[in-house]
């Protein structure tokens, strides 16, 4: 079994700065890539930033110098950088592993999500 955890939300003002942490945990042969995702209410999910095993990595164009993922791979840890954020980053942030099982089977996993609020 895999779980997928999300941790460092809260409330920040605006052009402040946030970490999100988020680990992978159990059953697992191998991790491609993990992301961020975020959905604002009333808003479809959508894809904040992306890395690939190899550190490769992609963002949405409006966070793009303001957000940076990282990853350690020893630890199936992904993290997230928040800098100057705006009300508008406010968002339950979810926390994507695309993985290979111990069962090899490939599959994404979703963690609970984490709320990030931004005051203006």
């Amino acid at each position: 079994q895999v779980q997928v955890v999300e941790s460092g939300g809260g409330l920040v003002q605006a052009g402040g700065s946030l970490r999100l942490s988020c680990a992978a945990s159990g059953s697992i042969f191998s991790i491609n890539a993990m992301g961020w995702y975020r959905q604002a209410p009333g808003k479809q999910r959508d894809m904040v930033a992306g890395i690939t095993h190899d550190g490769t990595t992609n963002y949405a164009d409006s966070v793009k110098g303001r957000f940076t993922i990282s990853r350690d791979n020893a630890k199936n840890t992904v993290y997230l950088q928040m800098n100057s954020l705006k009300p508008e980053d406010t968002a339950v942030y979810y926390c994507n592993a695309d993985l290979t099982d111990g069962f090899l089977t490939r599959r994404d996993y979703w963690g609970q999500g984490t709320q990030v609020t931004v005051s203006s």
